[in-house]
């Protein structure tokens, strides 16, 4: 436990060592905090630029994905130079040029039921910048397990979401989603895209509450989900309470099956298409504005249609079923599973190549 801050570091925080609200002693809960932030993209970029800059002494960066050009239209702490390159890893040489003064520990994992437990108990705070549902509740459920607080936010296009699940007794992401949305419904940005400026002014507002947290200043979104819309920079606050049901948790079997997508899935790249040795059809489940930009043949029935039209997909056929991400043919499939197809049904990952 830290008691005292060195010369250095009180230059670094002077501003912050100026407030009555925070001074030394705030500042010295900031450095003996410890925060798990799950995600280093779109949101988790400002939140772990602002508790870095802000000086809270660990910070766990949790992502297993790598540095996309496709990424730095937001998310900042990112440059060219880092394409191709693991994001924990990037994200802690570039925070640790921010503040020397603090540890920072990269994470190149999936958040998963194996691990999260194992995660959580050495944190105080866990700050869920992931953009699915299947992490989104296993995030809740190892919070609620591990008795930790969870910040939550998430963006759609231009309008974001913020609240504080579990945090002294109080609700969880269960009590006010206790179910999650049909597959399919709800797209991420790499399928409908999403304002450049957005995360960074939602993962600002996630820093935010970690740190009254830490600080013990200011009333928290505990039982509040703040809603925020950039075209119109209105927000409101919804209130919503705890439910003793919602609350009462362990893991699920699995979290993806959970959320409406199939268990099992025999996927392959683009590249592979060439390699398939076996006869097969291509379906598109992208819009029809996506089908018109480009395509790559095939029969064409867009994600939300799937259901209504399944029996005009041929019978006992293989079908490959791609769009632009992977995750909306991956949902896809999951539905024609659901309707009892007899299909092979092959999975293009990660969709079709940008360039195409």
């Amino acid at each position: 436990m830290e008691n005292s801050l060195s010369q250095a570091e009180q230059q670094q925080y002077s501003r912050h060592l100026l407030m009555d609200a925070i001074g030394i002693k705030g500042q010295l809960a900031l450095k003996n905090a410890k925060v798990l932030v799950l995600g280093a993209g779109g949101l988790g970029c400002p939140v772990l630029q602002y508790l870095a800059a802000a000086g809270v002494g660990t910070l766990g960066i949790l992502d297993d994905d790598t540095v996309d050009q496709t990424n730095l239209q937001r998310q900042v702490l990112y440059t060219h130079e880092d394409i191709g390159k693991p994001k924990a890893l990037v994200a802690k040489t570039k925070l640790q040029g921010l503040n020397p003064f603090i540890s920072l520990n990269a994470i190149q994992e999936r958040l998963t039921i194996k691990n999260a437990l194992e995660l959580f108990k050495v944190y105080d705070i866990i700050i869920d910048c992931t953009d699915n549902f299947p992490t989104r509740y296993l995030a809740n459920d190892a919070a609620i397990i591990s008795n930790k607080p969870l910040v939550y936010g998430a963006i759609f296009k231009f309008e974001g979401q913020v609240s504080v699940f579990n945090y002294e007794d109080g609700p969880s992401y269960r009590c006010i989603f206790p179910d999650p949305p049909a597959a399919g419904s709800v797209p991420n940005c790499s399928e409908i895209g999403v304002l450049g400026v957005l995360p960074g002014i939602i993962g600002s507002f996630q820093a935010n509450e970690a740190i009254k947290m830490i600080c013990g200043i200011g009333e928290t979104l505990s039982g509040k989900l703040l809603t925020f819309d950039a075209l119109t920079m209105q927000s409101q606050a919804f209130s919503f309470s705890k439910t003793v049901e919602a609350n009462i948790v362990s893991f699920q079997e699995d979290y993806e099956v959970f959320c409406g997508l199939p268990k099992a899935v025999e996927e392959l790249s683009f590249d592979g298409l060439e390699q398939l040795n076996q006869p097969y059809s291509l379906l598109d489940v992208r819009t029809y504005e996506e089908r018109e930009i480009h395509h790559i043949g095939g029969i064409h029935i867009p994600l939300d249609e799937i259901t209504a039209r399944a029996n005009q997909l041929p019978k006992n056929e293989t079908l490959v079923v791609y769009c632009k991400s992977g995750m909306r043919s991956l949902k896809a499939i999951g539905l024609l599973q659901d309707l009892g197809a007899k299909n092979t049904l092959i999975n293009l990952k990660n969709g079709l190549p940008i360039n195409l």
